[in-house]
């Protein structure tokens, strides 16, 4: 059974990995923008959740190391703690990107916003220092090193929706 991992971008919150199950429960890992992270085991109907479980960085890495995902962000995130101002994200590459199936440097990610992609996780497998030419695929966690707003701007090129930092000459306020 192949089994897609839905990703989504929760504006102001930070981002939400879904899987469904083969018995059609569905759950979910929200990675929050502060680093911390909820475990979403989602009701029946779908709409909300039943159960939604905070976990503490050491949780979710025991949970992480259980599951056999890579440590790689592990490291990152204690880079973080050292350098101030740095943030380290997993960004999805959503299916609907118009990056996806295309290569890592067409995204022109560190000119645009000065953050680096220092990995990309794909499945159980972490490809540390991708070069230019990596494809990305959907699904993809694509692990990204910058400033909080850099990082932002990355999420935005990813999903193919606009950044006010990216236009600076176009007036982004809400017209309602």
């Amino acid at each position: 059974m192949n089994v897609e991992i839905s990703s989504r971008v929760l504006p102001g919150i930070g981002v939400c990995q879904e899987i469904e199950l083969r018995d059609e429960h569905r759950i979910g890992i929200v990675t929050r923008r502060t680093g911390l992270r909820d475990l979403v085991v989602y009701d029946e109907d779908g709409d909300g959740s039943a159960i939604s479980i905070a976990l503490t960085d050491d949780e979710a890495n025991a949970v992480a190391e259980i599951l056999g995902a890579p440590q790689l962000t592990s490291r990152l995130s204690a880079l973080q703690l050292q350098a101030e101002g740095l943030v380290v994200e997993q960004l999805p590459m959503p299916s609907d990107s118009p990056y996806a199936r295309r290569p890592l440097g067409e995204t022109q990610v560190r000119t645009l916003t000065g953050a680096s992609i220092v990995a990309v996780l794909r499945r159980s497998a972490a490809i540390p220092s991708p070069t230019p030419d990596f494809v990305l695929m959907p699904g993809d966690l694509v692990v990204t090193v910058g400033t909080q707003d850099a990082v932002d701007q990355v999420a935005h090129i990813l999903a193919g929706t606009s950044h006010p930092a990216l236009h600076p000459d176009t007036d982004h306020r809400s017209s309602g």
